[in-house]
Order: C-alpha cells, then sequence, then structure tokens
C-alpha cells in the first residue's frame, strides 16, 4: 500500500508542475521554520537578560541616588552636632525648665526648622537633652521623657554612638515596650548620633535625623515596571525601610522564596542596604509568549502562502511580465503619469510595484527640484530683510536724534544717542564677546538712559583696573546685573543714589563687581538667593536632569546670568551677593582667567564695530 501511494505521488509530482512548486516552496521552509523557532526561545532568553541588565542598572543608579543623599543628610547631620550656637543653647537650659530654658528651646527649634526647609529628605529633626530629658522635635515641639528606663537607653544611645552614626527604624523596641518611632514621634528611619562630637566630655544629648519614608520611595518608584511589581529598601538583615506596599519582613521572605515572582537585588556599595524589585514571572515572559504566538502564526501563514503562490506563479505570469514592459515604453516616453494595477504579491508583484514606485519618485524627484528653488529665493529675501533691519532701527534713532537737537531737547537727544549706542553694541555684528572695556563702555549707555529716565536720582562710578580691560568676556554679561540694582535698590531712593562698577585681575581670577547703596535686602531673601545660585555652580553637568524637585517661581534674570557663566566658564566660575537691609547689595562674578581667553573668539567684524562707535552725529 505504501509502495503504490508512493509511485502515485511520483507520477503527479512529474507531471504537475503546480505541485512541484508546492514541494520546493515547502522544502525551502522547512529550515526558515527551525530557523525561527529556535530564534524565538532564543530570543526569549535574551530579552528577559536584557531585562534583567536594563533593571539593575536602573537599580544601581538610584541606589547611588540613595547612597549621595544619605551621605548628604550625614554631612548635614555633623553641622548640626558640631554647631557651636546650638551646643550654647543647650549647654545653657539646665535640668529645671526655666523661662531661660523655654527660650533656649524655642531658638533651637527655630533653627533646626531652617534645616529641613534646606533639604527636602529631611522630614523630622530631634535632639534629646539629657539633663532636662526634654525632646525638642520640629513636628511635635518640645516634650519631656519621665520614664527612667528610657532616658537610660537614649543617654546610653548617645555614649554608644561615639562619633560614629547609627540608622535606627521607627519599629526599633525602646524600653517600656515602646519603639524607637512612637517614642520619638519619627515615621521613617532615623539617623541618630551623638551631640558635640569632638568633646570627650560631652554631655549624652542624642540628635535624630529622620528621612522621610515617602520621598525615599519617590527616589525610586518610578523603576517599577507595572502596576503588578512591586520595590523594597531593606536592611542587610531583611528589614524593609520603605517599599510600594505594606509588606511586612515575613511577608517579605514569602516573595523571595515564591517561585513565580522575579527577583532582581542591588547592593548599596556604602551602606547594608539593598534594593529590591518584583514582578510576576508571566509578566516578564508576556512578550516572548506573544513572540511565539506571532511565530506559530507565521508558520500557518507561511505554509499556505506556499500554496496559494506556487498556483498563482503557474497560471499567471505571461500577463505581469507584459504590462510592465507596455508601462515602461510610456514611461520612456515622458509620460510620468504611468502607474500600473498590482493585485500580486509574488517577484513581479514586486517588480511592478517597484516600477509604481520609481516612477512616483522620479516625479517628486523633479517637483522637488522647483520647490527647492523657491525655497532658495525665500530664504534669500529674509536674509536681506535681516540685513535691512539693523540699518531701519539705526537710521531711525538718527532721525529722532537730530530731531530732537534742532528743538534743543537735549535730554531727549542724549537718551536717544545713548540708547543707539547701546543697540549697535549689543548686536555687534554677530559676535558673542566684549572686552571688558568694551562691556563696561556698553554698560554705561544703559546706565545714563537709565539716569534720563529716573532724573539723575542715583550718580555712576566706574573703578576699572587698567590690567583687566582687554580680557574678553560675554557680551551681556553685567547689564542685568546692573539692572538689578538700578530696579530694585536705587530705585526707591528719593537721592543720593550711588552705583560702583569694579573690575580687577586677582589670583588668575577676573573679579567684576556691582555695587549699590538702595535698600538691600531682608536676610531670610538673601538667603535664598544665595541657595538657588549655589544650586547652579554645584551642579555636576550644567542642565543635567536630577530628580524631581521644587520648581523655582523667581529669580529668573539671576539664574539667567548664572547659568551662562556656569556653562561657558565652568566649575571655578561663581557668582556671589552680600547686601544688608538699608545699606545696599554687592554683587561680585568671578571668572578664571584662562577660560575667558579660552572662550573668546575674535570676530572680523570688531574693527568694523570699533570704528562705527564714530562720532556724536552717527548714530
Amino acid at each position: 500500500m505504501t509502495i503504490r501511494l508512493l509511485r502515485w505521488f511520483n507520477r503527479l509530482y512529474h507531471q504537475n508542475i503546480q505541485l512541484r512548486l508546492t514541494v520546493y516552496f515547502l522544502f525551502i521552509l522547512l529550515p526558515l521554520v527551525a530557523v525561527s523557532l529556535f530564534s524565538t526561545f532564543q530570543s526569549r532568553d535574551m530579552l528577559v537578560e536584557q531585562t534583567t541588565d536594563r533593571t539593575k542598572a536602573a537599580l544601581t543608579s538610584s541606589m547611588d541616588y540613595i547612597d549621595l543623599t544619605l551621605q548628604n543628610v550625614e554631612e548635614i547631620s555633623t553641622l548640626i552636632s558640631t554647631d557651636n550656637n546650638l551646643l550654647r543653647l543647650l549647654e545653657q537650659s539646665g535640668s529645671e525648665l526655666s523661662p531661660q530654658a523655654v527660650v533656649n528651646f524655642t531658638e533651637l527649634l527655630k533653627q533646626l526648622s531652617g534645616v529641613t526647609t534646606i533639604n527636602h529628605m529631611i522630614s523630622q529633626i530631634s535632639i534629646y537633652h539629657s539633663l532636662s530629658n526634654m525632646i525638642v522635635s520640629t513636628t511635635n515641639g518640645s516634650r519631656r521623657i519621665s520614664n527612667t528606663a528610657q532616658q537610660d537607653w537614649l543617654r546610653q544611645m548617645a555614649r554608644f554612638s561615639g562619633n560614629g552614626i547609627v540608622y535606627t527604624l521607627p519599629d526599633e523596641p525602646t524600653p517600656n515596650g515602646e519603639t524607637f518611632g512612637k517614642l520619638m514621634a519619627a515615621d521613617g528611619i532615623s539617623l541618630v548620633r551623638s551631640m558635640d562630637l569632638y568633646n570627650t566630655d560631652r554631655q549624652p544629648n542624642l540628635l535624630s535625623v529622620t528621612l522621610s519614608k515617602s520621598r525615599l520611595l519617590d527616589l525610586f518608584r518610578s523603576l517599577l515596571p507595572s502596576a503588578n511589581a512591586q520595590i523594597y529598601l531593606v536592611t542587610h538583615d531583611g528589614k524593609i525601610i520603605t517599599g510600594s506596599d505594606n509588606a511586612t519582613e515575613e511577608t517579605l521572605s514569602g516573595k523571595m522564596a515564591d517561585d513565580s515572582m522575579f527577583t532582581i537585588e542591588v547592593n548599596s556599595k556604602y551602606y547594608k542596604w539593598s534594593l529590591l524589585l518584583m514582578q510576576p514571572r508571566k509578566e516578564v515572559y508576556a512578550k516572548s509568549e506573544k513572540m511565539q504566538l506571532y511565530t506559530y502564526v507565521i508558520i500557518g501563514i507561511s505554509v499556505l502562502l506556499a500554496l496559494w503562490i506556487s498556483w498563482a506563479v503557474y497560471s499567471g505570469i505571461a500577463s505581469p511580465v507584459q504590462k510592465l514592459m507596455q508601462g515602461m515604453k510610456r514611461a520612456g516616453s515622458g509620460n510620468f503619469n504611468v502607474r500600473l494595477e498590482n493585485n500580486r504579491q509574488d517577484e513581479l508583484g514586486y517588480l511592478t510595484q517597484s516600477f509604481n514606485q520609481m516612477i512616483l519618485d522620479q516625479k517628486q524627484l523633479i517637483e522637488y527640484g522647483y520647490e527647492q528653488q523657491l525655497r532658495l529665493a525665500v530664504t534669500e529675501l529674509k536674509f536681506l530683510q535681516t540685513q535691512i533691519n539693523p540699518h531701519f532701527l539705526y537710521n531711525t534713532l538718527d532721525s529722532i536724534y537730530w530731531a530732537a537737537k534742532n528743538y534743543d531737547a537735549d535730554e531727549i537727544s542724549e537718551m536717544v544717542l545713548n540708547l543707539s549706542r547701546f543697540f549697535r553694541l549689543s548686536l555687534n555684528k554677530g559676535s558673542d564677546t566684549f572686552t571688558v572695556e568694551e562691556t563696561v563702555a556698553h554698560l554705561h549707555y544703559y546706565v545714563r538712559v537709565q539716569q534720563l529716565r529716573f532724573l539723575d536720582k542715583f550718580a555712576v562710578s566706574y573703578d576699572i583696573q587698567e590690567e583687566s580691560k582687554p580680557i574678553p568676556i560675554m557680551k551681556l554679561l553685567l547689564q542685568p546685573l546692573v539692572e538689578n540694582a538700578i530696579l530694585h535698590g536705587l530705585e526707591q531712593r528719593d537721592r543720593g543714589g550711588e552705583l560702583l562698577v569694579r573690575t580687577r585681575l586677582e589670583d588668575g581670577f577676573v573679579f567684576m563687581t556691582i555695587t549699590d547703596n538702595g535698600v538691600g535686602m531682608k536676610p531670610d531673601r538673601l538667603e535664598y538667593i544665595r541657595s538657588e545660585l549655589e544650586q547652579v555652580f554645584v551642579a555636576d553637568k550644567p542642565g543635567i536632569l536630577l530628580p524631581p524637585m521644587e520648581s523655582a517661581k523667581d529669580l529668573y534674570g539671576l539664574r539667567n546670568v548664572a547659568s551662562r557663566i556656569r556653562m561657558v566658564y565652568g566649575k571655578r566660575s561663581r557668582m556671589e551677593i552680600d547686601s544688608r537691609e538699608g545699606e545696599g547689595t554687592t554683587v561680585t562674578v568671578r571668572l578664571p582667567l584662562d577660560r575667558c581667553k579660552e572662550t573668546f573668539q575674535l570676530s572680523p567684524e570688531r574693527a568694523d564695530t570699533d570704528n562705527e562707535k564714530g562720532a556724536e552725529g552717527s548714530v
């Protein structure tokens, strides 16, 4: 029976071209099917491996940021524990809660609250005063510890920590059946150390800096790949510091032992902490399972296509070739609107489609050439307009200047003259830099306009060191600072305003100082401005993406100038502000001299610009 069946198939195979084509296609498909299946399984393993590597890299980055945050908090705790003013307030407070002690604790609480506003990761700072057994907390005020066992435990912890640091969880047990979190009113992990670190005869006063669990969680919550995934920050002994759900140590151990969960762990380089990311395995393999399904579907479709193509090739070869030839003739005669109907999916169909696409591309290329010429003409027109606009500005100001001269309006003519010179130097034919001498000259035009505007309410003086005059600096660097001095300092004075612009070279730096005797700033406003500017200059890279923080709502001009200085002149550059309320403000810009010379590009139009400063009437 088998031999008879083979003979029948062999006879049919040699007599039927369609069957032979089908067999050929199936033989071609068999290796492809095998390779596709092998590639699918390999892809699944590679996908899981790549997912693991990417997740580990993201977890490592978050862990490094957590380490950096902890180091920052530790530095803050060191500053608090060695602050002479705080230590003096604690030393002046005795065992009794006297009125002076209440004042001292209030001042202590005020200074600690200022620290919590600077670092958004700190939720609470507490100090235990051993003489009075009082705990001063930024969130709960002051309260006395009356339990003797708890008093001894706190003193022992202060002595045990020495000059080091101890991290304590809120569920850490204390005497009398309470936890550390309840005793100190702390809801997160607390950094605990003794006060007065460098004094061997210190009192057993204790400092506790509590980190916000929610803000710690915000540092790595974004790494969750799905709603069913969970992430935890745990200690070396498996205690949960914070996590994306309310799991306990027991439930966490159960999840880690569950084979259905895919777990990735990254350890801290400096602390005995770890980040754990858990995700159901079915979610990790979901994409690979879809790939397997797609592979099976493609294999089935390929078999059906093999049968269909074999019939199509056998039944219709001549007609498509004839149509393709006629289309080529029509295209050769210059008719680029020809398009052949194509409902085939074989090689001839591909050739027909390629022919249609070639004709379409040829037509578009011809049209594109005309469009390019039109765009070029428009671009040239806009370029001419940009050349005309500055000259139109100068000529208009020149007309206003001479009209004011004719009517003896000296103040108007002087204002227009200074304004025109200010605009001419501002444009400066595309140059990005001025020398210090040019900067001061340009600045004087602006200051003179403001003096005329405010009816000479203030006077200006310049102290320009001769050696600093040829140093190149960024264009329009000092103008925003002078504008702030005039509008926010000198404008509010009736008379007697003074503005001083000073430059000097010292220790390889260019120092430029703007000083006014205006109304000055309040101390809290000055500290806020200093902290905002410091963030610009301490960043590792200007413009880097840091983790989410509170956006600043003002200081646009100062922040813009500081950012330009930081990006162009590097980390050694600085902009410092000093002010006293009712006395005035001083802004100092420090630029590295070598960077000033490196970033300077001599413009070929500078000589023309210098010549254009011209006579008084040339605007």
